[in-house]
């Protein structure tokens, strides 16, 4: 029995992983089936027919979850990780199972503007947590594998037209409602806090007096000339990304001449394979890459980053299946090397306690990027330019590459003193 126990407690940081896993895929899934439900759904919520209406729709869950972003991260910093991520799964769930009664667009405006605030909880919280569960070694891959729940539950959503247009869009909405807030049980009872990193970090909840004010967090961070460039070499890959996973439906529908339901599955499961293999891959190589070189994360990064540069040109230009979906699979997989390794490599300038911290105003840069960039491809598809506005994306992407390469230079694999 000890033996037995003793082997759980070995093997947590990979269940931690795999319990976040599922709370990524209802993250993105929720999140991302509005986005090939819009034909289902315009039938009645006359609104919908315009693009820029949805790209308004779209947009306000993106500038609410990015001015939650940095206040998220300083609540993760602050208190209980496990509850907030529990909490926070909770609320969103049943958000989406609401969305399935309304019966104009501006409850769904608010509801998307709620899903934005408790959505935002999540991702500082929970990639926080499994940085603090797996070092070095294991940290990129860790990393990696949960992000593939995100890129599942992007592929999962979307299906949201295919199960819409099979019974409703309302059903689709009330069933993934109730499947997130049945898992919000099932981590009550199985997920845990790192209560040792905590402590190690000055971060005892039990003590205010021992906490870290936000203050000086956020001071050490804005201080810190490395954050700055990792800010901006986040924010401006993210607008490729949301680019994707907001409007890539549309493209494919478009530039290959087939409806929305068949769109929506082979625009997110490319997406998502692809990501999948990539942040697998990328965090593999980036965990071995830095026990033999210091800036091994940021190298395996840059190579994601590249990758995607070729592929946005050719995923607005192709008018064909292979060039479409080749290009797709491309990006994705970089743009999953890319993911898998950018808490890790703010692990190497930040220490434990700011972590969340700094997630969540990368996360905020990223977001507000990703805004900005859903509402332009809005009116570029009402003007017939969606195709060459995601080739345009590229340019910018060469930008921050170099700028990540020349100025990102760590000096050690897990930074500590703050």
């Amino acid at each position: 029995m000890v033996a037995t126990q003793s082997n759980y407690e070995k093997h947590y940081p990979w269940v931690v992983v795999g319990l976040l896993w599922v709370v990524a895929l209802l993250n993105y899934m929720d999140r991302q089936m509005l986005s090939t439900m819009r034909p289902s759904m315009l039938v009645d919520i006359a609104e919908l027919q315009s693009a820029t209406n949805f790209g308004y729709l779209m947009g306000i869950f993106l500038w609410i979850y990015g001015f939650m972003s940095p206040v998220a991260g300083i609540i993760a910093d602050k208190f209980n990780r496990k509850w907030i991520i529990v909490s926070s799964l909770f609320v969103w769930s049943g958000v989406t199972y609401t969305m399935g009664y309304a019966t104009t667009f501006q409850q769904l405006y608010w509801l998307r503007a709620i899903m934005g605030i408790s959505e935002a909880l999540y991702i500082p919280a929970g990639l926080s947590l499994i940085a603090d569960f797996h070092q070095d070694k294991t940290r990129s891959l860790a990393v990696g594998i949960h992000m593939t729940g995100l890129y599942m539950g992007q592929a999962l959503g979307g299906f949201g037209a295919t199960i819409a247009a099979t019974y409703s869009w309302h059903t689709t909405f009330h069933t993934f409602g109730l499947i997130g807030v049945g898992y919000s049980v099932v981590l009550m009872f199985f997920l845990r806090e790192k209560k040792d990193a905590r402590a190690t970090a000055n971060m005892n909840i039990t003590n205010p007096k021992d906490q870290t004010s936000v203050v000086k967090g956020l001071a050490v961070l804005f201080t810190n000339i490395s954050f700055w460039v990792i800010l901006f070499y986040f924010a401006i890959p993210s607008l490729p990304g949301w680019a994707t996973k907001n409007w890539l439906p549309t493209l494919f529908a478009q530039n290959l001449q087939i409806d929305m339901a068949t769109a929506g599955p082979l625009s997110t499961i490319t997406i998502a394979a692809s990501s999948f293999l990539g942040v697998i891959f990328g965090g593999i190589l980036s965990d071995r890459w830095v026990q033999k070189n210091i800036r091994g994360r940021v190298y395996t990064s840059a190579i994601g980053l590249g990758l995607t540069i070729p592929s946005l040109l050719l995923i607005g230009f192709g008018d064909s299946l292979f060039n479409v979906v080749g290009a797709a699979f491309c990006f994705g997989f970089g743009y999953g090397m890319f993911d898998a390794n950018n808490m890790p490599i703010l692990c190497q300038f930040v220490s434990a306690r700011y972590r969340a911290t700094a997630y969540g105003l990368m996360n905020m840069t990223g977001v507000f990027a990703g805004a900005f960039i859903t509402d332009l491809l809005g009116k570029s598809t009402d003007a017939g330019n969606l195709g060459k506005s995601f080739a345009m994306l590229a340019v910018i992407v060469v930008v921050a590459l170099l700028i990540q390469l020349y100025f990102l230079r760590p000096k050690v694999n897990n930074f500590v003193h703050a």
